[in-house]
Formats: C-alpha cells, sequence, structure tokens
C-alpha cells in the first residue's frame, strides 16, 4: 500500500509537455483552476462527453464548495486511450477513510485513514488497455468479458469510505515498467462481488513505479492463452517489463496424447518464456494456487504433475519460480478445515442481492483470501534475486504462509456490483 504524502505542491501537479492530454477534474462550486475541468454536481458519465460519475452512481454523490463525498461506493469515469496513467487524487477528511479500486475491482488503496483535515495527495499507476492488437486483429474476448471494465475504452476509479475527494488528475506515462499477468480465474481481475483473485490486490504492494496489466483470464489454460491473448501482451512489452506466468487448473481438463503436464503444458510454457525473452523481457513462473480439498482433515493434492513439469521447465529455462502451490498449500493446512472455508466463496443464502442459495467454491477467493495469496506473491518477490522485488511498496508487512493471519484481520468494503454465477473455469 502507498503511504499518503502529506502537502500540497501546485507544481506538483503541472500539466507537462507531452504528445497527450492531461486529465485534471475538479469537484466542488468554488470556481475552476485554469487548464482543469470542474465536474458539476452528480454529472453522470456520458460518452459525449466522456467523463462523469457512472454505472448508476451519481445519485449518491453529495457535492461540497471544494469537493465531493459518497455514502456508498462512487464510480467515476473518463475516456481515455490505452496506456500507462499516473492517477493524483487529492482528498482530506479528519478522521475518515478511503479504499480506492481501478478498473475491474484492481485494489490500489486500502481503507487510507486521514487524522488531519489538511488535504493529502495519493498517487498510483494503473495499466488501461482494450481488445485491439493490430489493424482487424483483437484479443477473442468471451462473451462475460465484453462487458469487463478492464477492457472497455475508459479509466474507471471507485471510492469507498468517507474522505472528500477534491481533484483528480490523470496524467499518461511513456518511461515506467509494466508487470503483465497471464493466468486463469485465480489471477484475473474479477470484475464483481464476492469474487477475487490475487492479481487485483497484489496492486496493493507495489508502489507507484510499475504499472499492473493483469490479463488473466477466467478458464484459460496455456493453451487457450496461445494466439491472441498472448499476442496482446507481447505487442505491449517493452524490454525489462515483467510477465508473470499461472496457470493448471484448465490445463488438467486437457486430455489426449501430447497434453498433460509433461507434454502440452510443458511445452507451452517454454514456448511462453521463449517469446517474451525475444522481446527482452522477464519471464517469471508460479504454480497454481491450491484447491481446498480437504478429506476429513487432511488436505488432498489435486494438481498432480503441473506444478513438478512447471518446476522444472524454470530450473531449465532459468527463470525465477514462486511456488504458490506449496505456500497455499501451507496456508490452508494452517488455517484448518472450517477456517479456510473464509478464504473462499463460501457465503450462507441471501449474504448478497439475489442470493437465495448458499454459495461454496472450493477454487475461488474471497477479498480475505485474495489479499492473502497476494502477500504470500510479494514477499516471495521481495526475498527473490528479481529486479521486480524494487517495486514491492515499503509498507508491504511481512508474511510467512505458515503461519497465514486470521480471517478477522482483513475487512474490505464490497463494491456495489455483484454477481452470483461463478466464474469460469475450476
Amino acid at each position: 500500500m502507498k503511504a499518503l504524502v502529506l502537502g500540497l505542491l501546485f507544481s506538483f501537479f503541472s500539466l507537462q509537455a507531452q504528445n497527450t492530454i492531461d486529465y485534471r477534474f475538479v469537484f466542488g462550486t468554488e470556481n475552476s483552476p485554469e487548464q482543469a475541468t470542474t465536474v458539476s454536481p452528480q454529472l453522470p458519465y456520458q460518452s459525449d462527453t466522456g467523463y462523469g460519475f457512472d454505472f448508476g452512481t451519481a445519485y449518491r454523490v453529495t457535492q461540497h464548495n471544494n469537493g465531493f463525498k459518497a455514502n456508498a461506493p462512487v464510480y467515476f469515469s473518463v475516456d481515455v486511450p490505452e496506456g500507462i496513467y499516473n492517477i493524483t487524487i487529492i482528498l482530506s477528511g479528519k478522521d475518515t477513510e478511503m479504499t480506492v479500486k481501478a478498473e475491474s475491482k484492481r485494489l490500489l488503496a486500502f481503507r487510507e485513514k486521514l487524522d488531519t483535515p489538511d488535504k493529502r495527495v495519493k498517487t498510483f499507476t494503473v495499466a488501461v488497455y482494450n481488445p485491439e492488437i493490430s489493424e482487424n486483429y483483437k484479443v477473442g474476448l468471451k462473451d462475460r468479458e465484453l462487458g469487463k471494465l478492464d477492457w472497455d475504452r475508459k479509466l474507471t476509479l471507485e471510492f469507498l469510505g468517507n474522505s472528500t475527494i477534491h481533484e483528480i488528475h490523470i496524467t499518461p506515462v511513456t518511461d515506467t515498467r509494466t508487470l503483465f499477468l497471464a493466468g486463469d480465474s485465480t489471477v484475473t481481475n474479477q470484475d464483481v462481488e464476492p469474487w477475487a483473485s490475487w492479481g487485483q490486490f497484489i496492486t496493493a504492494y507495489l508502489d507507484e513505479n510499475i504499472a499492473v496489466s493483469n490479463q488473466a483470464s477466467s478458464g484459460a489454460s496455456l493453451a487457450s492463452f496461445k494466439g491472441s491473448r498472448i499476442d496482446k501482451i507481447l505487442s505491449q512489452l517493452k524490454p525489462e517489463d515483467f510477465v508473470i506466468i499461472e496457470f493448471g487448473h484448465n490445463d488438467e481438463k486437457i486430455k489426449g496424447e501430447g497434453n498433460g503436464a509433461w507434454g502440452l503444458y510443458t511445452d507451452l510454457l517454454t514456448d511462453f518464456i521463449q517469446r517474451i525473452r525475444e522481446k527482452k523481457g522477464v519471464p517469471i513462473l508460479i504454480t497454481p494456487t491450491q484447491r481446498r480439498a480437504f478429506e476429513g482433515a487432511k488436505l488432498k493434492e489435486t494438481h498432480g504433475d503441473f506444478p513438478d513439469a512447471m518446476r522444472k521447465v524454470a530450473k531449465e529455462e532459468d527463470v525465477l519460480l514462486v511456488d504458490l502451490t506449496k505456500m497455499t498449500t501451507q496456508m490452508y493446512k494452517a488455517w484448518g478445515p472450517e477456517e479456510s472455508r473464509k478464504a473462499f466463496v463460501q457465503y450462507p443464502a441471501n449474504t448478497f442481492p439475489g442470493q437465495s442459495s448458499k454459495l461454496e467454491d472450493n477454487t475461488h477467493f474471497s477479498n480475505f483470501g485474495a489479499n492473502e495469496i497476494a502477500l504470500a506473491v510479494a514477499n516471495a518477490i521481495r526475498n527473490s534475486d528479481s529486479e521486480l522485488k524494487k517495486y514491492i511498496a515499503t509498507e508491504t508487512p511481512n508474511n510467512d504462509p505458515s503461519q497465514p493471519n486470521p480471517a478477522d484481520s482483513y475487512t474490505i468494503p464490497f463494491s456495489s456490483r455483484f454477481q452470483i454465477e461463478k466464474p469460469d473455469g475450476n
């Protein structure tokens, strides 16, 4: 989590000479500064203006003379081209707190507490991407992804808290390194509650000097990711950018001669690594998260030879390996059969709107579980020899998977968009 910086220096926000547009939105009824757009009270997003409060949340906004507050989650969207953006938010409010998410629930600021009425500044970096790869060639999105905030043509910020938001600055940058994520439903940015993944929480444990472009997809295998999915990443990849690869859950379901852990899976891992290196990128392998599969008090292994196959490829190709299979196995065993339920989407009926029956998923994570795994990944990277460790935020707490945090140690405000249907994949 990135620390709030005290003070407000106008020169910090001066417009920079660039080929693309800087965006500066000022909220409130006071006079707008030059080169800024004043957002009128409760202005809904409209395609003709290209900005505004989105997804029917404008009515929740309470406008003040120098900012806005809301009594429930509020989305603010801006039409922007594909690219990397520095986002700066000016906020205030004594004894208040604010959680900020971007796009498809990427966690940027977690319950940041303000203890002074003075204005403060929060800065982070967000990757915005769209399906286009080249002329007449696009990412093959699934039907369920067509409305996903990650793949639309807007930058969407979600505010959950009672602090006052004064200004939002959005500045395109070109010299920032990017961490790309390629994986399945345990990695992808889950768009709606109560589903979550470690990939959308790792953003809170990286500093503002790196952007995360999470292009993982629910239900994906290495085989389905080959083609437009990996081509999209490679089309954006710059020298020294990082690419994390985590697959296994859905690769296990591909049957037939030449498939399996020591066939297609190994071949495609090696192919992805070579193609990333050809672009001078830095590949990182992560073994698949364990499923919660207890038989009594004993946790079963559910991934067969796939973790070993990835370990072997990592050694042969001299690639950093984060053994998330091992770490999540340690977590679940430490929690035990009952406490581990809280790390997954397991809720009684009527917990969420429109949920008439209980949810009992042993693959996909709750916010608590996703955060705990993100912490484990961040610490594994911090303790490695990878250059990526330089971008782990200094405030990131230490984490030992064999001694995981209790479920009541982490609560985060729910976004207001829900879907009971589980993500693709298992």
